[in-house]
């Protein structure tokens, strides 16, 4: 029985198109959206501001040294979330009728920048009861370490969680955990999903 319903974030419960902060970066630097993409891309550095192992001030001054340019924090701030679309994949109203029943949970691979303007500025992310963000556990999908930081978020055992991710690595992390997952395609199949685990919400 399902008793904990986990869900990623990006790409399955909000949108985003890196090419529209690259295309805003590019502006400042002149340097073309694909060599933005490129530079940052280089010596993992995104992978450790995910990883909290820099703060966002920190990967603020880095990606000026990579551009070769300077930007305002707040200015840098605006276009690093620029990247998200303003619909939800899954209606707010779901998580939150599924939140009455079930214990929620987020599980993200995220950075601060990210993480404080979603919560800000998107409802559906204030209808979770436990929060495993990357950059806070310094753990990434799919080190077996966020799935268990998010097993002890859950409070119940592993097979009573469900998740989904839109990428199918870290599903398959999940299932050696001993989770209960499937990867995300849209709203639909994932109703499907959880009513063939009885979970209801309606």
């Amino acid at each position: 029985m399902i008793r904990c319903v986990i869900f990623d974030l990006g790409r399955v419960l909000v949108p985003f198109d890196f090419q529209i902060g690259y295309r805003q970066m590019s502006e400042y630097c002149g340097l073309a959206p694909e060599q933005v993409r490129a530079r940052l891309s280089t010596d993992g550095l995104v992978h450790d501001f995910e990883s909290g192992l820099i703060d966002e001030h920190g990967f603020h001054r880095c990606v000026e040294r990579l551009l070769d340019t300077e930007i305002t924090y707040q200015r840098f701030c605006d276009i690093w979330f620029s990247v998200f679309l303003p619909q939800t994949l899954i209606p707010e109203s779901m998580v939150e009728a599924i939140r009455r029943r079930y214990r929620t949970v987020l599980l993200s691979n995220t950075n601060p920048i990210h993480y404080s303007m979603l919560y800000e500025k998107y409802p559906i992310l204030q209808h979770f009861d436990g929060y495993v963000l990357s950059h806070e556990v310094k753990a990434m999908k799919p080190s077996p370490l966020i799935y268990a930081a998010a097993i002890e978020k859950a409070q119940c055992l592993p097979g009573e969680c469900f998740f989904t991710d839109d990428v199918a690595e870290y599903v398959e992390g999940a299932k050696k955990a001993g989770i209960d997952a499937v990867q995300f395609e849209n709203c639909e199949q994932i109703q499907r999903e959880l009513r063939a685990r009885g979970v209801e919400w309606e």
